[in-house]
């Protein structure tokens, strides 16, 4: 179980940093994203990361 966790959590992690990137411009790719320069993205991104680092949490204490 505590893999699982492990798994989505860096999943989570890296998907939540892409989001903040498109959404704040510093990753603008692909350049016909509609995710580019939206700020909600970014705020969505930072959602999953805390998500993520929850799940990571989660795995260290099983």
């Amino acid at each position: 179980m505590s893999r699982m966790f492990v798994v989505l959590g860096v999943l989570a992690l890296i998907v939540g940093a892409i989001w903040i990137g498109q959404g704040t411009g510093v990753f603008p790719y692909p350049a016909t994203s509609f995710m580019v320069r939206q700020t909600p993205w970014a705020f969505y991104g930072g959602g999953l990361v805390l998500v993520g680092i929850v799940l990571l949490g989660l795995a260290r204490r099983r």
